[in-house]
């Protein structure tokens, strides 16, 4: 077996990209943004760099994020590599994608758009540069399995919300309704929320305003670590 490499074969650059997910109360979102100079100028395109022969992709990724969010706590996950040979009109690049989810805020907002970022909604995703859609729908999908055995929602949703928002926060995420009780039951018995005294009215047409909930913390880390049945029926 040869294991040796000629130099034509390290003519074969890598990058990196990430598929970002959000979620603003109703809608499950990710960013994209404008490539800019060649090739595919103007064309949409998730968050990427390229990856030097020195650097680590992961922490290539981390430092992307870093710069376009303008904080550096979120936690990556390894999505694939990706590879065909003519996935960049260059030439050979490679590209390490990675996924994470972040929680909306003003700041956060600011800092995207100064970057030129801007969400879209998965359910709308434009056509993107690249392999950029494969990506993003390899993305979602590993979304989708995580939302079935693990909560996701700390990492989404505000420090506060509504049962409204967290059901359609599952809803986004596997593209399928839930029975409103059904889902209501399952959730509360799980123990995950704990009750406020806060209130928020969704809208001025609602009869009465909503409770507010937040995360058991010892509990949810306690179903991330161990995972959680949350298919519903």
């Amino acid at each position: 077996m040869r294991i040796e490499f000629s130099p034509d074969e390290f003519k074969v650059a890598l990058a990196t990209s990430v598929v970002v997910f959000g979620f603003d109360g109703e809608n499950l979102k990710t960013l994209v943004a404008k490539k800019v100079g060649s090739p595919f100028e103007g064309a949409w395109i998730i968050p990427s760099s390229v990856v030097r022969a020195e650097e680590d992709p992961a922490f290539v990724a981390k430092e992307l994020l870093a710069r376009i969010t303008g904080k550096d706590n979120w936690l990556l996950e390894k999505l694939n590599g990706f590879a065909e040979p003519y996935r960049n009109p260059v030439g050979r690049v490679i590209n390490i994608a990675y996924y994470c989810t972040i929680r909306l805020d003003d700041a956060l907002e600011n800092n995207l758009k100064k970057e030129g970022y801007s969400w879209v909604s998965v359910s709308d995703i434009p056509r993107m540069a690249y392999d950029h859609n494969e990506i993003m729908e390899y993305a979602k999908e590993r979304l989708k399995r995580r939302v079935k055995r693990r909560p996701i929602g700390f990492s989404l949703l505000p420090a506060e919300f509504t049962l409204n928002n967290i059901q359609r926060l599952y809803e986004c995420a596997l593209g399928k309704a839930f029975d409103k009780r059904n889902f209501r039951r399952k959730l509360l018995k799980s123990q995950l929320l704990l009750e406020t005294e806060n209130f928020i009215r969704s809208s001025e047409r609602a009869k009465r305003p909503s409770r507010l909930y937040k995360f058991n913390e010892k509990k949810y880390r306690t179903l991330t670590l161990k995972g959680y049945d949350f298919v519903y029926q």
